[in-house]
C-alpha cells in the first residue's frame, strides 16, 4: 500500500444508529479493495469538490478508508485542513442497501466524503430513497470517528494492515496518557462534563461523604477548572425526582411539570429543554425531549378514510343505464285488466262491436344539477408532502357525489322541500318512493306467516328468526308474481335483516341458510348487497285517512331498468380555478342528469310499519 495521507473508519459495524438501525459485520465486504472518489461534504456539482480517492479495506469491526489527496488546489487545501485537525470525520454515500428488520446486511459504497464533526454522536444513517421491496436504496452514513494521519517515519509500507492499526491505536493511547486531567476535561463536550459532574455527585451522596466542618458541604457538581459555571442551570437527581412527582398530579403533563418546577425553583435550564417542543433533539444540548421517540404512522401516506358503506353505491352506479338524453319520457298502456279490449266471437247476422278505449300513461323527467364544491389553501397544498393533497380531496369529492346520486336514485334526497340544496324527486325519481305502477310495495306481515307455519303453537317449534326469514322469502316470492322487469334482480337489504335470516335455525338447530348464496337462491336474485344506510330511511303514506310511517327492509331491482340521462357537457365534469386574492385552489365536481325507472313494475320494495316514528328525522313522504 503506497503512502496514504490519512486513514479512518468509513463505517463501524454493530453500532446502533440513532434511527435504530445497525450496520452488521461484513455488510460492505464486497467493497474490500475498491477505490472510490474522495469528495467534500457529499457535493458533486463542481469538479473542485473531488479531493482525491480512497482505498476501502473491509476489516474486523467495519470498513477502513485510506485517503489520497490529489494535487489540485482544493485537494491540497483539504489536506492542510486534515493535517491541522480542522476536519474530524468521514462519511460515506452508499446504495443498494438491504436490511432485515433494523439490521443493514448489504450495500455498496459509492464515495467517501470529508465532513465536519457530525452533530449526531455515534452512527447516523440519512435515508435518501426507498425501493419497492421496503428496503432503502440510497443513504448517507455518518460515523463520528477521528481521522488518523500517516507518519512516514513511523510507518512501514509493507507492514500488515492489522499491525498498522494496532500501532495507531497504541500511539493514540500513549498520547492520551501524556495528557493531564485538565487537558482531558477541556476536550469534553458540555454534555459529557455534565454527565461526569452528575456521576461524581451521585457517588458522593451514596457514599455519605461529609466534610469535617458542619457549616461547609462538599460541592462536586461543577467544573473545578471553570469559574464561570453556574449550578443553577444544573438538573440534579433530586430535581428529577421532584419533576416526576409533580407530573403525577392530575391534569399535569411532563412538559407542564418541567416548566412549573423550574419557575418554582428559579431555574432557567428547563426553558431550553422545552423551547423546541417534543421533537427529536439529536444534539442533546439540554433538551430532555430526545428521550421520547417520534411517532410513526402505521400506514404512511394519506390518512385512511372512514366512510359509509360504499359497496351498494358502486353496484347502483355501475348497473344503471346511462343515456345521452337528459330529458327522459316514458309511455305505457296497461291492457291486462280491461275486459272491453278482449277479442270477441262473431255470429252471423250480428253487428260487430268496436273495441273499447284505453288510457295512455306517460311521464317526463327533466335534469337537475348535482355538485360538490371545495377549496384548498395553497399553503396547505405546498406544506403537505406525504401525499398528493389535491388528488386526495378530489377522490373524496367524487366518492361523496356518487353516494349522493346513488342515495337519490334508490331512496330519495331526504332533505325537506324548502331546502335550496334538495335533489327533487321530479328530476331524479327514487325507486323506493316511486308510484305503484313502477315499484311494487309489499308489507312484511310476520304475524300472519307465524300462524300459517304452525298455528298458535309456532313458538314451541320455531324461533323468531325462523319465522321472520320465512315471512321474508314468502313476501318476496309472492311479489315476484307481479314483477315485469327486464332481467335478473339485485337485492339491497339492511344488514340486520340479512343477519336475521343467516342466523335462522330450524327445530333441530340447523341453519336454514348457511351463506348469502343460499339466500340469493331462495329469493331467486342475482346478488344480495348490504346497505347500512337503508335502516335510517322512512316513507310516510296515507292509509284510509291515517298517516303511517314505514321503513324499508329490502329493495329488489334490475338497475338497468333505471335510466340516468345526461347530454354531452352534462356528464360528470371537474372544474378547477385559483383565487389569487385568497390564495386558494377551488374545485367543482358536478353532473347535470335526470333519472327514472323506465319499465312498469320493475322494482320491489319490502317494508314494514314503524311502531314509534316520533324519533324518525326527515322522513320521505308519499301519499
Amino acid at each position: 500500500m503506497s503512502k496514504y495521507d490519512f486513514s479512518g473508519w468509513a463505517t463501524k459495524s454493530d453500532i446502533r444508529c440513532s434511527d435504530g438501525r445497525t450496520i452488521k459485520e461484513n455488510a460492505f465486504a464486497d467493497c474490500d479493495g475498491k477505490i472510490v472518489p474522495l469528495v467534500w461534504n457529499h457535493q458533486h456539482n463542481e469538479p473542485e469538490n473531488v479531493l482525491g480517492h480512497a482505498l476501502l479495506k473491509n476489516v474486523k469491526g467495519g470498513v477502513r478508508a485510506y485517503g489520497y489527496f490529489n494535487n489540485t488546489d482544493s485537494g491540497q487545501r483539504a489536506k492542510q485542513l486534515v493535517d491541522n485537525g480542522d476536519i474530524a470525520s468521514l462519511s460515506i454515500y452508499a446504495n443498494q442497501l438491504k436490511q432485515n428488520g433494523g439490521d443493514v446486511l448489504h450495500g455498496t459504497i459509492r464515495e467517501v466524503s470529508l465532513v465536519l464533526a457530525s452533530a449526531n454522536p455515534g452512527a447516523c444513517i440519512d435515508t435518501l430513497s426507498h425501493s419497492d421491496d421496503g428496503d432503502f436504496d440510497d443513504a448517507i452514513i455518518y460515523q463520528d470517528m477521528p481521522l488518523v494521519l500517516y507518519h512516514s517515519d513511523k510507518k512501514d509500507e509493507d507492514e500488515p494492515e492489522e499491525e498498522k492499526e494496532s500501532k495507531e491505536e497504541k500511539e493514540g493511547e500513549e498520547k492520551m496518557a501524556e495528557k493531564t486531567v485538565k487537558d482531558v476535561i477541556d476536550e469534553m463536550t458540555e454534555e459529557q462534563k455534565n454527565v461526569m459532574y452528575y456521576m461524581i455527585g451521585q457517588a458522593l451522596e451514596e457514599g455519605g461523604a461529609e466534610d469535617d466542618e458542619e457549616d461547609e458541604e462538599p460541592e462536586m457538581k461543577h467544573n473545578v477548572f471553570e469559574t464561570d459555571y453556574t449550578e443553577d442551570n444544573y438538573l440534579t437527581h433530586a430535581d428529577e425526582a421532584g419533576i416526576l412527582e409533580l407530573a403525577k398530579q392530575p391534569g399535569m403533563t411532563f412538559q407542564m411539570a418541567l416548566a412549573s418546577y423550574g419557575d418554582m425553583n428559579g431555574m432557567e435550564l428547563q426553558h431550553d429543554a422545552i423551547s423546541s417542543g417534543f421533537d427529536q433533539d439529536t444534539t442533546h444540548n439540554g433538551n430532555v425531549t430526545w428521550l421520547f421517540p417520534e411517532y410513526k404512522d402505521v400506514r404512511p401516506g394519506a390518512p385512511e378514510l372512514i366512510t359509509n358503506d360504499q359497496g351498494w353505491v358502486n353496484t347502483v352506479m355501475n348497473k344503471v343505464h346511462k343515456s345521452p338524453i337528459s330529458r327522459v319520457r316514458t309511455s305505457q298502456v296497461d291492457i291486462r285488466e280491461i275486459d272491453s279490449l278482449r277479442a270477441r266471437g262473431y255470429q252471423k247476422g250480428k253487428q260487430k262491436k268496436i273495441t273499447g278505449n284505453f288510457n295512455l300513461v306517460r311521464r317526463t323527467t327533466d335534469p337537475q344539477t348535482v355538485y360538490v364544491k371545495s377549496q384548498l389553501h395553497r399553503d396547505d397544498v405546498v406544506d403537505i408532502t406525504d401525499f398528493d393533497y389535491v388528488q386526495y380531496l378530489y377522490n373524496i369529492d367524487k366518492m361523496n357525489l356518487n353516494e349522493e346520486l346513488a342515495t337519490a336514485i334508490v331512496f330519495g334526497d331526504g332533505r325537506p322541500d324548502s331546502s335550496e340544496d334538495k335533489i327533487f324527486p321530479e328530476h331524479i325519481r327514487p325507486i323506493y318512493l316511486d308510484d305503484e305502477l313502477y315499484t311494487l310495495h309489499r308489507d312484511l306481515d310476520v304475524a300472519t306467516y307465524r300462524e300459517e307455519l304452525q298455528g298458535t303453537e309456532t313458538a314451541s317449534y320455531f324461533g323468531d328468526n325462523f319465522v321472520r326469514s320465512e315471512a321474508m322469502v314468502a313476501t318476496i316470492l309472492y311479489a315476484r308474481e307481479d314483477y315485469r322487469g327486464s332481467g335478473k334482480l339485485d337485492m339491497l337489504i339492511a344488514p340486520h335483516e340479512l343477519n336475521v335470516m343467516l342466523l335462522a335455525r330450524d327445530r333441530n338447530g340447523n341453519r336454514l341458510y348457511r351463506t348469502k348464496a343460499d339466500l340469493a337462491s331462495a329469493f331467486d336474485v342475482n346478488s344480495i348487497i348490504t346497505c347500512e344506510q337503508m335502516s335510517k330511511k322512512r316513507r310516510t303514506v296515507t292509509v284510509e285517512g291515517t298517516e303511517v310511517t314505514k321503513k324499508p327492509l329490502a329493495i329488489l331491482c334490475d338497475f338497468s331498468d333505471y335510466t340516468v340521462g345526461a347530454t354531452k357537457g352534462g356528464e360528470l365534469t371537474h372544474f378547477t380555478d385559483f383565487d389569487i386574492d385568497f390564495n386558494q385552489l377551488k374545485s367543482l365536481l358536478e353532473v347535470r342528469c335526470s333519472g327514472a325507472l323506465t319499465r312498469v313494475y320493475s322494482a320491489i320494495a319490502i317494508e314494514e310499519n314503524v311502531v314509534n316514528s316520533g324519533n324518525n328525522s326527515n322522513p320521505s313522504t308519499q301519499s
